[in-house]
């Protein structure tokens, strides 16, 4: 018999087999933190532990499901700004959303959020937690954002790449990513960082200060942690490698025939609009106002849609070009508190509460105004202009415009999240059983205030365009001014750059607003023991009941809720509550041999009961080789937008018979969509060489099944399948006004499926120098992830493609993640490649520049499908030191050392878009968009 220390601290008789270094290395992957590595096989007193996706707690115990995990050292060697953004390039986790890629996200409130997607299958089948509890969400759209967490007091990250509903409930489809809290630090220590790249932009630092310590004679111990963060972004820049005019677009030879249906390129531009306005119809197309008001005369390409090849394209997409933030700016800061006292000896009581505040400012795009009808009396037209029309007989044109003049779009958003949590925890005993129980209630609460930064109102722009000279006084006035003089209107000029008055963009601009609160409750009480006695050893048993209460409420001033360019906010208010019980066993079947149960009943409000069940085997083949193997049913229960959400006015265009058509998406909630049910399975072997110490390797496949997936069609898919198609249902989502093209309504629904199939392999390797090479000094580890992604199609009852290998898309062919680290006394160092293998942009299209096959609706023919892939390097140095008493450590990290820049992706499939031309012509989830930057910091431990 051992000891071992259970959760109040106290120790309490076990049965124990295996030492905690056998026990780790076998849990995780291979893949664990260097110091539980590094613990001798002679170990007797161990510890129970539980480990991210299971219930149990048990010593020897080796899990079916793949987790990997980060260690405390691992994230000190990144030095990353948040951890998120280290998680983010684990070859597992695929198509994350950060501060800045999900700028475009505003009127919904998620711009700003760092949310977890694992396996690429979306941010909501990803449970992400904190010590293992849930934490209240950031956004209707249920993404919970991890940088509220207290980074400093995280002492690893684990990630569970296998399906944990029977363990955690919902969301936990494509895994959990689990931030762990270091309950038992004692000490203090503060951090300081600066960073920026070498561009002189995204300048940003860091300060951290921690301290623990224990009271009482040890019976109590106190955490506080307090964070400041501050990032300013980098704005209206452009680097070299978008200078290109790189696009996908229709050829404009696509109906003749042999020819492919789309063209990517080079020296491609819009043609719809241009900085300073262009017209766009009859007989004076062509004509564009320039700076000062100057009139000039584009010189088109081969025009398609809105689009052409050659000409003037550069100078047209100028205004466009560089509105997108590369980075946002942030403003980050965070309280932690937590207080823990054994009662008994056996009894430990908590109370935990935490603050954190968001303030992120980011650029979507330069606002444009496309079909803008002017007339012939307008005040500020060129003379020139004036007199082309008189002698044509024209009463008005049409203009498009980037406006140059304006601000550029985006969002300030700000979010304060308040998490409290009281629990109590311990052991006893019972008919010679021993079990650890704990119990807590959880209140968390989300405020946020979605801001948009100044954005143009339809109608004042209207009115405001319409200039003309007063009848009676020859003022230039707003026609609509002369029968309702005090209705404020500033009449604009909309002819050039350098002509419009503030005055006039005061007028028309406007900064939508809505105030949201997110409510979280939940009460949970949880069971487990390892002293059953079975037929081969011990049998361990958890079980235990959780309840949660979900809601959210806002407000949003009438007048911001329509008539803007963007940021419609409406007030998406609704609630719903779930009741969870759960069952899980960990047995010995025979020797070598265990088996791994588990299962729970989940009732919700909105869709009643359901239930979730995991059986998975582990067997110890040889003292080297372990095999595992995995089958669960998971579910996703739909998020609040998902069942609640009024409406989502965005604005944009969509592509129809070659036409680029503006339109208001109208996205609403479907209160009886149901919970998605996934069927996984994951086959594992992990290798330890007896004859190799310190080598360790693992690969796991994975199969996931979703049915009944929720979301919805997209506005291009929906014309898509109207008109090419020829699916009435979705053309009844299509509406017109006087034949113009107004609202697209989208729902979310119950869709087919979707499938995600493929392969993880990890090795790590750990040795002295003296050891493998017979002299020398320091230590050595070698670390390589890689993830392969097989299949990743989504079934949406029209068309099933498998995206798996785009690289334009979250499942590259392959993902890679490879580190050295060395260490030397008080120096350490650490390279790492990273990257994505060679893909293609979409599996339906076929390359062909001649000959080509005839194309169908979403089969088409591209001249180029091909997309590189790309490795980026990084580099981490640290010197530690003494400083008086306390010890510290000088680091320096840099990032894409060698300045690569990412691979160039043209998106054809949305070449309708009308603001394509402002996005970046790449894939910010596998490619580095900032080029080479560096971090320096200092760390005191006292």
């Amino acid at each position: 018999m051992a000891s071992h220390t259970d959760q109040c601290g106290k120790a309490r008789p076990v049965q124990t087999k295996l030492s905690l270094s056998v026990m780790i290395a076998s849990l995780m992957w291979a893949g664990a933190s260097p110091e539980l590595r590094a613990q001798e096989a002679a170990d007797t007193e161990i510890e129970s532990i539980m480990v991210t996706g299971s219930r149990v707690q048990r010593d020897g115990y080796s899990a079916p499901t793949p987790v990997s995990v980060l260690s405390e050292e691992d994230i000190a060697m990144e030095a990353p700004a948040s951890i998120a953004d280290f998680v983010n390039t684990m070859p597992a986790v695929q198509g994350s959303t950060t501060s800045s890629s999900s700028s475009g996200s505003l009127s919904s409130g998620a711009a700003g959020i760092a949310a977890m997607n694992l396996r690429g299958l979306g941010t909501g089948r990803t449970l992400v937690l904190f010590d293992g509890q849930r934490s209240v969400v950031s956004a209707s759209t249920g993404q919970v954002d991890s940088n509220t967490f207290p980074q400093s007091l995280v002492s690893r990250v684990e990630i569970v790449t296998g399906g944990a509903s029977a363990a955690y409930g919902s969301d936990a489809i494509g895994g959990v990513v689990n931030f762990i809290l270091d309950r038992e630090y004692t000490g203090f220590k503060t951090e300081v960082q600066y960073g920026e790249t070498f561009y002189d932009d995204d300048a940003n630092h860091k300060v951290v200060a921690t301290a623990g310590f224990p009271f009482a004679d040890g019976d109590g111990h106190v955490l506080l942690s307090g964070e400041m963060f501050n990032s300013d972004g980098a704005f209206d820049t452009v680097r070299d490698w978008n200078m290109h005019g790189y696009q996908g677009i229709l050829n404009p030879d696509r109906n003749v025939a042999g020819q492919p249906h789309f063209l990517v390129g080079e020296g491609i531009g819009i043609s719809a609009y241009t900085p300073g306005g262009l017209i766009t119809s009859g007989p004076l197309k062509g004509t564009y106002f320039g700076v000062n008001g100057s009139v000039n005369q584009l010189a088109y390409g081969e025009e398609s849609g809105q689009w052409m090849i050659g000409g003037d394209w550069d100078y047209a997409t100028s205004g466009m070009r560089g509105s997108h933030s590369l980075a946002a700016a942030d403003e980050r800061e965070s309280v932690f508190a937590r207080i823990s006292y054994d009662l008994t000896p056996t009894t430990s009581a908590f109370l935990q509460g935490s603050w954190a505040g968001y303030e992120g400012e980011s650029y979507y795009i330069s606002p444009t105004d496309r079909g803008r009808t002017i007339y012939a009396d307008n005040a500020f037209l060129p003379a020139s202009i004036s007199a082309q029309m008189s002698t044509l007989g024209l009463d008005s044109f049409t203009m498009g415009t980037s406006n140059e003049e304006f601000p550029i779009a985006g969002s300030n958003n700000g979010r304060e999240t308040t998490r409290l949590v009281a629990g109590i925890e311990g052991s006893f005993d019972v008919m010679d059983l021993g079990f650890n129980w704990d119990a807590y209630y959880q209140n968390g609460v989300t405020e946020t205030d979605e801001h948009m930064l100044p954005i143009y109102n339809f109608d004042r722009l209207t009115m405001a365009t319409d200039a003309v000279f007063h009848p009676d006084t020859g003022e230039i006035v707003c026609r609509s001014s002369i029968t309702d003089p005090a209705n404020g209107c500033v009449p604009m000029n909309r002819f050039g750059i350098g002509v419009t008055s503030q005055e006039s963009i005061n007028y028309v601009m406007g900064r939508p607003r809505r105030l949201q609160d997110f409510t979280q409750n939940v009460a949970a009480v949880n069971f487990s023991t390892s002293d059953i006695n079975g037929w081969t050893g011990p049998i361990s048993l958890a079980f235990g009941a959780e309840y949660r209460t979900e809601e959210m409420d806002g407000f949003v001033s009438p007048e911001h809720s329509s008539g803007w360019k963007y940021g419609n906010y409406k007030v998406t208010a609704g609630d719903y509550n779930v009741a969870e019980a759960y069952i899980e066993t960990v047995f010995g079947i025979v020797e070598n041999l265990e088996f791994n149960g588990a299962a729970r009943y989940t009732d919700y409000s909105t869709s009643g009961g359901v239930t979730t069940w995991k059986a998975g085997l582990t067997y110890a083949m040889t003292d080297d080789v372990t095999l595992r193997a995995t089958r669960s049913r998971d579910i996703r229960a739909p998020n609040l937008s998902e069942l609640y959400d009024a409406g989502t006015a965005r604005t944009n265009a969509v592509n129809i018979a070659g036409e680029s058509m503006p339109f208001i998406q109208n996205l609403q909630g479907n209160p009886v969509v149901a919970p998605e049910e996934a069927d996984s399975v994951g086959l594992g072997l992990v290798y330890q060489p007896s004859f190799l110490p310190g080598f360790s390797t693992a690969i796991d496949y994975y199969d996931i099944e979703i049915n009944g997936i929720i979301n919805f069609v997209g506005a291009q898919s929906v014309a898509d399948f109207c008109y090419l198609n020829g699916v009435q249902r979705y053309c009844d989502n299509i509406n017109f006004v006087d034949g113009q093209l107004s609202t697209i309504d989208l729902y979310y629904e119950n869709l087919n499926s979707m499938q995600a199939e493929g392969v993880d392999v990890e090795a790590t390797y750990r040795f002295g120098v003296d050891e493998l090479f017979g002299s020398g000094a320091g230590n050595v580890t070698l670390r390589a992830l890689a993830t392969h992604y097989m299949k990743d199609i989504e079934d949406n009852g029209v068309t099933a493609i498998n995206q798996a290998g785009s690289n334009a898309g979250s499942s590259p062919d392959w993902s890679y993640r490879m580190t050295a680290s060395y260490s030397l006394d008080d120096f350490s160092m650490n390279l790492t490649a990273r990257g994505v293998s060679d893909g293609v942009l979409s599996n339906a299209y076929t390359e062909c520049s001649s000959d080509c096959p005839a194309s169908a609706s979403p089969f088409f023919t591209i001249n180029d499908n091909s997309v590189p892939g790309e490795t980026y390097f990084d580099a981490y140095l640290a010197k530690t030191f003494l400083m008086g008493d306390s010890d510290a450590e000088l680091f320096i990290s840099v990032k894409n050392i060698l300045d690569t820049d990412p691979v160039l992706i043209a998106y054809p499939a949305n070449q309708g878009s009308e603001n394509r031309p402002g996005y970046l012509p790449t894939n910010r989830s596998h490619y580095d968009v900032m080029g080479r930057s560096y971090r320096i910091g200092a760390r005191f431990q006292f």
